[in-house]
C-alpha cells in the first residue's frame, strides 16, 4: 500500500486504523475503542484496555522463543567496554530490580526519578519502573543540581535511581554529589536512593537513605508485570518551557506502545531481529522512544553507546559501531554528523569499515542543513532522511515512510505528515495559509496515540501552551510552510526555545540565571546560528550602575553561573556587555532583530523601536565575539 493510500485510510477511519495497529501489542484486556473524546480537547487513547509496557518490551519476546536474541548491545569507547544482553537476561535483570524496588514500597503510580549516564542499567531502571506500573522521569545526566531539584519537587518521586558518575572524554562527571546537592535544594525528599556504583568512581552512600544497586536486590523475589490502564502514565519527561520552569510532558502507556511499534517498520523500515541504533541519550525523548522502548517493543536489537561522534577516539567511531554490530537503521542529530564532517571532510574514516549493512541514516532534533545531508549521502551512499517531531509528540510528525513507500527526498524538508497528524499552516487568526506561505504550524486535534495527553499536574499550562491560541488545534511552536506536494518546511521557532546540538533549551531560563548575578541589571539571551551545534546562546548584559570591575571578569562569572545552574548542556560560553538593549516603546526586547544582526541577515527596522542607534551598538558588540560580519 502506498503512503497516500495509508494516509487516506487513516483519515477516512482513524478509529479503525489505530484499533488495527493496536493488535500488534499484547493486551491483558484489549481496549473496546481507540479514542476517548468525552473530555475534549483533552483526549485519551485505549483508556479501557489493560496492558504492561515491560511485558511488551521484554517478556513477550522471551515467551515467543526469542530469549537468546540480543536485546541490548552496550558499546563504550570511553571505558573500552562492549557487551551484549539477551532478551532472556534482560528479563531476569529487570524483574530482579523491579522486585527490589517493590520490596522498598514502590507501587503502581509512584514516581521514580532516574539520573544515569549511557549504560544498560539506565534502560533496566526504566523497564523496572514500567514493570511495576511506576511512572519514571529520566533526568539528563548533564543537568546541574538546581535543575534536578526543580524536577524532584515537581514530580515528587518515591525513589531516585542514579549512578555514581558519568564519563566524558578525559573527565569524570560526579553524579552522586550533584544528586546530594539537588536533595539539599529540594523540598521533597524521596524514601530512598539506589546508587549504581561504577568502577571509575565509587560514591559515598548516605546511611538510611542510599542503597547499593546490587546489594539491595540480594535475596529479593523478582517482580511480575503489573497491568495498567491504557491511559495510565508511562513516564514524565521534562522539556524546556518558555517561562524557565520545565514542563512535565506525560506519556500514556497504551498509545505509546501502539505508536512506537507502528513506527519501527513503517518509518524506520526494520524487522524484528534487525539492529537499530539511535545515537542519543536516555535523558532526551529520542532515548526514551528509540533507544529504549521502540526497538525493544518491536523486538529489535538496540545499541547503548557511551561515546561521542568525534574524539572517542576519532571521527570514525560511528562507522565502527555500525560495521561491527550490523546496524541497519541509524538515527542521530545533524550536529553529530556536522562534527564528523568538520573532522573528516573527505570521509576517509569510513574507509576501514564495511558499511553494507546500513540502509538508511535518519536525522532529527534540529533542522538538517542541506550541506550536511549532501555530505552524508555522498560518503555513506544511503538515503539520508530528515524527519521532524517534538518531545511532546514522542515520535515523528513528518517523515519519509521508508517502510511503507519511500518518497522522493526534498533536501531541507522533513517530507510529509504521518498518519495521525493533520498538519496545517495557519495565520495569526487561525486561518489556513496557501501552499508556499509561511505561518504557524498547527496540528488538528485529536493528536494521535503516543502523544502527550497533558502536562504533569499542570492542565492549565497545557491548555495555555498548546491549545488556547488556535482552538481545535495543537500549536507546535514552530513556523513553516507546505509546498504544492504537501511537503512540510520547518523554518523557525515561534517562542524562545533554542536548539543547541539537538537539545531544546529555554533562553528565558538562561536569562533568569544571568539576571541573578549581582552586577547585572538587565540581560537578554538569543540563539545565534552555529555551524556545528545548529544554534548557540549569546548573552547580552547591561551592568548595574556604579559597577567598576573589568567586564571580562563579569562575563566569565556569568558563563560559570549558567554552567552551574543549567549545566554544560546549555553550551553557554559567550556573553557581552552592552550599554542598553534594543526595545519597542512598550518595553519588549527585539530579540528577533538581534538574531538577524548576529546571523548577518538583512532586517527591516522595527517600526516600534525606541532608538534605532542601539542596533549599531549591538552589531559592534557582536563583532567583538565573531558574529555580525
Amino acid at each position: 500500500m502506498s503512503y497516500a493510500e495509508t494516509y487516506e485510510r487513516w483519515k477516512q477511519d482513524p478509529e479503525g486504523f489505530w484499533m488495527e495497529a493496536a493488535q500488534a501489542i499484547d493486551w491483558v484486556k484489549a481496549p473496546t475503542r481507540a479514542l476517548n473524546a468525552d473530555n475534549a480537547p483533552l483526549y485519551t487513547w485505549y483508556a479501557d484496555g489493560l496492558v504492561n509496557t515491560c511485558h511488551n518490551a521484554v517478556d513477550r519476546h522471551v515467551e515467543a522463543g526469542r530469549g537468546a536474541q540480543t536485546a541490548i548491545i552496550y558499546d563504550s569507547p570511553i571505558t573500552q567496554t562492549k557487551h551484549k544482553i539477551s532478551y532472556a537476561e534482560l528479563r531476569s535483570r529487570v524483574a530482579s530490580l523491579a522486585g527490589a524496588l517493590r520490596a522498598k514500597g514502590v507501587e503502581k503510580g509512584d514516581r521514580v526519578i532516574i539520573y544515569m549516564p549511557m549504560v544498560p542499567e539506565a534502560l533496566e531502571a526504566m523497564l523496572a519502573c514500567a514493570r511495576l506500573g511506576a511512572v519514571h522521569s529520566v533526568v539528563f545526566g548533564g543537568f546541574a543540581a538546581n535543575e534536578l531539584a526543580v524536577r524532584i519537587d515537581d514530580c515528587k518521586p518515591k525513589a531516585i535511581i542514579a549512578a555514581s558518575c558519568g564519563l566524558e572524554p578525559g573527565r569524570v562527571v560526579h553524579y552522586k554529589p550533584l544528586l546530594d546537592g539537588a536533595l539539599e535544594l529540594s523540598t521533597h525528599q524521596p524514601d530512598f536512593c539506589v546508587i549504581f556504583q561504577r568502577e571509575q568512581e565509587v560514591a559515598y552512600l548516605e546511611e538510611g537513605r542510599d542503597v547499593d544497586w546490587h546489594g539491595f536486590q540480594y535475596g529479593v523475589d523478582p517482580a511480575e508485570c503489573v497491568p495498567v490502564e491504557g491511559d495510565h502514565p508511562a513516564y514524565i519527561l521534562y522539556t524546556s518551557g518558555t517561562t524557565g520552569a520545565p514542563k512535565g510532558v506525560v506519556r500514556a502507556t497504551g498509545g505509546h506502545l501502539v505508536a512506537l511499534n507502528w513506527t519501527m517498520k513503517n518509518i524506520y523500515n526494520v524487522e524484528p531481529g534487525d539492529v537499530f541504533w539511535a545515537a542519543s541519550d536516555v535523558g532526551w525523548v529520542v532515548g526514551h522512544s528509540y533507544i529504549c522502548y521502540g526497538p525493544l517493543i518491536h523486538g529489535n536489537t538496540t545499541i547503548v553507546f557511551e561515546g561521542k561522534p568525534v574524539g572517542t577516539p576519532d571521527a570514525g567511531t560511528f562507522w565502527r559501531v555500525i560495521s561491527e554490530h550490523g546496524v541497519k537503521s541509524f538515527f542521530t542529530a545533524p550536529t553529530a554528523i556536522r562534527a564528523v564532517k568538520r573532522e573528516d571532510p573527505e570521509g576517509k574514516f569510513t574507509k576501514p569499515y564495511d558499511l553494507s549493512c546500513l540502509k538508511t541514516l535518519y536525522l532529527a532534533g534540529e533542522r538538517a542543513d542541506p550541506d550536511t545531508i549532501e555530505w552524508a549521502q555522498r560518503i555513506l551512499n544511503v538515503p539520508v532522511i530528515d524527519h521532524w517531531w517534538q518531545t511532546e509528540t514522542g515520535y515523528a510528525i513528518a517523515a519519509n515512510p521508508m517502510g511503507i513507500d519511500p518518497l522522493p527526498v526534498k533536501i531541507g524538508s522533513p517530507s510529509v505528515a504521518m498518519p495521525g497528524y493533520d498538519v496545517q499552516i495557519l495565520d495569526e487568526a487561525g486561518h489556513p495559509m496557501k501552499p508556499g506561505e509561511l505561518g504557524a504550524i498547527a496540528i488538528k486535534l485529536p493528536l494521535p496515540p503516543g502523544t502527550l495527553p497533558n502536562l504533569w499536574n499542570a492542565e492549565e499550562r497545557f491548555r495555555k501552551s498548546y491549545l488556547d491560541h488556535f482552538p481545535g488545534y495543537y500549536e507546535t511552536g514552530d513556523a513553516g510552510m507546505k509546498d504544492e506536494d504537501g511537503y512540510l518546511w520547518i523554518m523557525a521557532r515561534t517562542d524562545d526555545v533554542i536548539n543547541v546540538a539537538g537539545h531544546r533549551l529555554s533562553t528565558g531560563a538562561m536569562e533568569e540565571v544571568l539576571a541573578s548575578h549581582p552586577d547585572v541589571a538587565e540581560c537578554a539571551v538569543i540563539g545565534v546560528t552555529d555551524q556545528l551545534k545548529g544554534q548557540v546562546p549569546v548573552g547580552f548584559l547591561c551592568l548595574t550602575k556604579g559597577v567598576n570591575r573589568p567586564e571580562g571578569e563579569i562575563t566569565a562569572e556569568c558563563v560559570k553561573l549558567v554552567r552551574d545552574r543549567i549545566g554544560p548542556v546549555a553550551a553557554f560560553k559567550l556573553a557581552v556587555v552592552v550599554d542598553r538593549l534594543p526595545k519597542t516603546r512598550s518595553g519588549k526586547i527585539l530579540r528577533a532583530t538581534m538574531i538577524k544582526i548576529a546571523d548577518s541577515e538583512e532586517f527591516k527596522m522595527p517600526a516600534t523601536i525606541d532608538d534605532p542607534a542601539i542596533l549599531d551598538e549591538i552589531k559592534t558588540a557582536l563583532q567583538t565575539i565573531g558574529y555580525a560580519k
